[in-house]
């Protein structure tokens, strides 16, 4: 059977260790998606302590953008990072310095690759950050950017059967 779980909340909130105990908790080998573009050495230093929590009884999977490629019918699915598979959608489309990004494209393309794959029958459990509650940035790709991320976040939020914010590492459960 189907399921969607979104856990949200702020950066360090303990969302994505939230998510692994879950995950755990409803399998001995779940399948870990993670969506990070490796940008700098600060980051991948970021990843490899996600990466020392889980055990061996992970199935790990990288893919910055093309989810659906993967089949993870009957499986239990962490997938780690909404936010950085927005950017991994949102820069695609900046194809200069001079050309903005365009979020009516990134959007939809990110909405149509989460709907093939969460086509699937597999309990899917997404995290994201809630980036659009630290105020208006003064830079507008910045702007433009947590706009599209709020408007996915709304997206899988509707679709979900599960809504979850992480506050402080305390589970509160939305819907």
């Amino acid at each position: 059977m189907k399921k969607i779980i979104l856990i949200t909340g702020g950066q360090r909130s303990g969302k994505s260790q939230y998510a692994e105990k879950l995950a755990l908790s409803l399998s001995d080998h779940p399948v870990y998606v993670a969506t990070a573009h490796i940008w700098d050495d600060e980051f991948r230093q970021r990843v490899m302590k996600h990466q020392e929590r889980r055990g061996s009884q992970w199935i790990n999977i990288e893919e910055e953008k093309l989810l659906s490629r993967h089949d993870i019918t009957g499986h239990v699915a962490v997938i780690d990072c909404i936010t950085l598979w927005c950017t991994n959608f949102f820069f695609d489309r900046h194809k200069s310095d001079q050309e903005q990004p365009s979020v009516d494209e990134a959007l939809d393309a990110i909405k149509n690759e989460f709907d093939l794959f969460t086509a699937q029958e597999a309990t899917f459990i997404f995290v994201t950050n809630e980036i659009g509650s630290g105020g208006v940035s003064p830079d507008s790709i910045q702007r433009r950017f947590t706009d599209m991320e709020g408007w996915m976040n709304q997206y899988v939020a509707s679709k979900a059967d599960e809504v979850i914010l992480m506050v402080s590492g305390i589970p509160i459960k939305i819907k």
